[in-house]
């Protein structure tokens, strides 16, 4: 007798044979049909050159998704690729998003309306984050992109729902979709080939025989050797630093598919490349990189840029990367321009972008396209604003208190639910000495350290200093003059996952024990902070100044909870506790709703948000980046609301400036 899964799979391949035979049955029109031979890109009858880029669904706002892929198109591209993030669509077990960001299927409808096709990079890893952080909380853990059972079942129940989705918008059924990817770069990372064989079974079951389904990896020999699923009749494409000969490993790639079977085709081909907090913004030049495409193009081989158009990590959707050990640790930026033809906020009227453009041209004959209207921007100008409330005096009302978590040992972030963001640790100890030492020897990522007396009011917090992961892991605090224990308050942020290499497991939070003095704490208190709240901070109770509020606090316990060294810090402006700041500014209803830039210069470090909206990170005194893009689609005509979260120190004027254009000239050495 037949299982409920197996008449479910039966109709979902009834329904692909039909999708298939409508598809290829319209009269007067041949069959749809997408495939290689010869070693090349057949499409209906003819040879086809990919001509394709990169162009991410989820790094842009979806008012824009149409006016980036005309400006793809308008380059010379004829195909698109994008990854699938499993984090974004998966957020939760079995609680799934495809609306807004995620609203995968309109994409790819909204790309073949415009006559492009499509190379989709359904994972599960995908390289650029994407692996959802609940994984990292299953026990026994999971080994992640390998044939673990636990882990395999979740790639399947979540394939069970993406991949129906994806099948109607095959080719050969009517769809934009000429080829699939399985994982993506594996051969970089191990070479457990029964992962990959399971995983090409599964895109099968639900995709059919006829889709070319392909791998991308580096073009050597180790990486193709581990990476390549020749067996299985899947199409190996590579990819390689810009600027090599593409040729030797071209003939290279032959040897990892089967006889006809190799077209030349750079997966990636590199136009810029990614940049974290506190490097130079990455840069390559126009011409060595047309002339690198052209080396491709101009012999018939075919090539994706990566990226077209790079967009913006918003939120806290960030990646990172590690060197050698996982503390040697670098966090991407809020922007993923990328240096691409096509800027983060849409120009083309670039060098790049008119260098390529030209070599497609030149190279394949495609027509030029015109090019669409430009986007317009606008300096709305300098915006003040006022301090709302500082973190201690509102944390209890940004936290569900369901959600706090009580453990003898600081618990990850993952644990406590909190799968972004921020978490508070809470616990305390009885001070000796003039100062102690406190020792996290691993923290992930970045940890600000406050001391108080217990019996004190939570907000009469003395900044001692940051732990990072990368740096220092112990630090010299104060011993207060207390009548009860001193409270120890860690604030402790998750600056992105790390996304390729051997640390993928990339757990947040506080991952070891916490000592003082070589004693380990017990009984924390964990407070996972959320932010869907910003929209009512004005609403809380209002700040009030420092020499009347926490002076008063603190001699009120007639001098014993906190010396006089300690409140002078304060009252000298040295405070380094996390504020909240708001500032509004209009925009007319007769006028038209343009982008714009804000600038940070002269604040720390911290989160902004747009009416409610996360716009993503900014440290302009680590640069290099200096101003947040922000799409017009997240304004509004009257009253826009600016929430800034700085964790140290504000610009002194407490202003921000609204400007026309990017800036990545921050940093200590700009």
């Amino acid at each position: 007798m037949a299982s409920a899964g197996s008449f479910g799979r039966l109709s979902l391949l009834l329904a692909l044979s039909l999708c298939s035979a409508l598809a290829s049955t319209v009269p007067g029109e041949a069959p749809r049909r997408f495939w290689i031979e010869g070693d090349a890109f057949w499409k209906d009858g003819a040879r086809f050159q990919i001509v394709g880029g990169d162009v991410h669904y989820f790094r842009i706002v979806p008012e824009y998704w149409k006016d980036r892929l005309l400006r793809a198109k308008a380059l010379g591209l004829n195909t698109i690729q994008t990854y699938v993030p499993w984090n974004l669509h998966e957020p939760e077990p079995q609680s799934w998003e495809f609306k807004g960001f995620a609203d995968i299927e309109s994409y790819l409808r909204l790309a073949q309306e415009l006559e492009m096709l499509v190379m989709l990079r359904v994972g599960p890893y995908i390289c650029g984050g994407g692996f959802p952080p609940w994984l990292l909380t299953i026990e026994p853990a999971l080994k992640l992109r390998s044939s673990d059972s636990t882990y395999l079942f979740l790639v399947e129940r979540w394939w069970r729902v993406l991949l129906p989705k994806v099948a109607p918008l095959l080719y050969e059924n009517g769809g934009p979709i000429i080829m699939v990817q399985i994982e993506n770069e594996f051969g970089s990372f191990g070479d457990d080939k029964n992962y990959l064989h399971y995983l090409v079974q599964l895109a099968r079951r639900y995709l059919g025989n006829d889709i070319v389904l392909y791998t991308t990896d580096g073009g050597t020999t180790n990486t193709l050797k581990n990476g390549a699923i020749l067996q299985d009749d899947v199409f190996a494409a590579v990819d390689f630093s810009t600027g090599d000969d593409p040729w030797p490993i071209f003939r290279l790639q032959k040897k990892y598919n089967l006889p006809g079977k190799s077209a030349p085709l750079s997966a990636e081909f590199y136009t810029g490349w990614l940049t974290h907090w506190g490097e130079s913004i990455a840069t390559t030049t126009a011409s060595s990189t047309a002339k690198a495409l052209k080396s491709i193009l101009c012999r018939n081989g075919s090539a994706v840029l990566y990226m077209a158009h790079g967009g913006t990590n918003f939120g806290f959707y960030n990646g990172a990367n590690t060197g050698q050990t996982e503390f040697e640790y670098k966090a991407d930026l809020t922007s993923y321009d990328y240096d691409a033809p096509i800027k983060e906020h849409g120009d083309v009227h670039n060098p790049k972008y008119k260098a390529l453009r030209r070599v497609i041209h030149e190279c394949t004959g495609t027509p030029l396209h015109p090019l669409p209207a430009d986007i317009e921007r606008a300096s709305y100008g300098l915006v003040k604003l006022q301090k709302v409330a500082s973190f201690f005096d509102i944390f209890d009302k940004i936290c569900d208190p369901l959600k706090v978590a009580v453990s003898e040992q600081p618990l990850s972030m993952e644990l406590t639910g909190q799968m972004f963001g921020f978490l508070l640790y809470v616990s305390e100890y009885q001070g000796k000495g003039p100062y102690s030492i406190l020792s996290i020897p691993k923290v992930h990522d970045r940890a600000q350290v406050f001391v108080s007396c217990s019996l004190d009011d939570v907000r009469n917090q003395i900044y001692a200093g940051v732990i990072e992961r990368w740096s220092s892991k112990t630090l010299q605090i104060p011993t207060l003059n207390c009548s009860s224990n001193i409270r120890l308050s860690i604030l402790v942020e998750n600056m992105g996952r790390v996304n390729y290499g051997p640390y993928i497991f990339d757990q947040k939070g506080i991952l070891s024990t916490v000592e003082i003095d070589g004693v380990t704490l017990h009984h924390w208190k964990m407070y996972p902070l959320s932010f869907n709240l910003l929209d009512n901070l004005s609403k809380f109770q209002p700040i009030q100044q420092i020499t009347d509020a926490r002076a008063s606090k603190v001699s009120s316990h007639g001098g014993s909870q906190t010396k006089l060294r300690d409140l002078s810090f304060y009252l000298n402006g040295n405070s380094e506790e996390p504020e909240f700041y708001e500032g509004h500014f209009h925009i007319d209803s007769n006028s038209t709703i343009k982008d714009t830039f804000i600038s940070f210069r002269g604040w720390n470090k911290g989160v902004a948000f747009v009416n409610n909206f996360n716009i993503g990170r900014f440290w302009p005194v680590m640069g290099p980046q200096c101003a947040l893009y922000v799409p017009a689609p997240i304004l509004r005509s009257g009253d826009n609301i600016v929430v800034i979260f700085e964790l140290h120190v504000p610009n002194p004027e407490r202003t921000i400036n609204l400007v026309k254009d990017p800036d990545f000239t921050c940093g200590p050495n700009r």
